[in-house]
């Protein structure tokens, strides 16, 4: 039986994604140059793989053109962790979620989403919209997934840090 340590699983789970995201390169920068569409498979393997170490699904997202040749930021912005697909409530009121988000970030946008069929959501806004008016710079907050459409900062592990204690209720890694 294995010892329960209490850490910061955010930055666990993505270290650990860069990591390994990193060891892999060389074979994903030629799987990239050969057929890109197998390299994409790759990384999506590799960060199943690795969320499964801590009883997540995580899906490493390439939301636009030219982001899978930025090696640089890999495992460090556009992450998506699938905690538990059953959930549609969260444990805590989405005022509390909203609360927090201004507390780490200070004037930041947030809104209510996916309010239908019984379910809930958060949005936290942390830039302004693009040319076609869509925000894409946010963190998409659901009962049963995360989804982070920004780079790491501080403030953005902090704050997920937060959410996957208080709201996915992971708190420990088995030693």
């Amino acid at each position: 039986m294995g010892l329960f340590v209490n850490v910061d699983m955010f930055k666990v789970i993505t270290e650990d994604l860069q990591k390994t995201l990193k060891s892999n390169l060389p074979q994903i920068r030629f799987l990239l140059k050969k057929n890109p569409a197998i390299a994409y498979k790759e990384i999506g393997e590799i960060g199943k793989n690795v969320g499964k170490k801590y009883n997540v699904e995580l899906l490493v997202n390439f939301p636009h053109r030219g982001k899978i040749e930025n090696f640089d930021m890999y495992g460090k912005q556009d992450l998506s962790f699938i905690v538990n697909m059953e959930k549609k409530r969260f444990p805590i009121e989405r005022s509390i979620i909203k609360e927090k988000a201004k507390e780490i970030f200070g004037e930041v946008e947030t809104a209510d989403a996916y309010m239908y069929e019984d379910k809930e959501g958060v949005k936290v806004f942390l830039g302004p919209a693009n040319e076609n008016g869509r925000r894409e710079d946010r963190i998409d907050i659901l009962p049963h997934s995360l989804h982070v459409w920004y780079e790491f900062t501080d403030q953005v592990i902090e704050f997920c840090e937060w959410l996957l204690e208080n709201v996915y209720l992971v708190k420990e890694i088995q030693d």
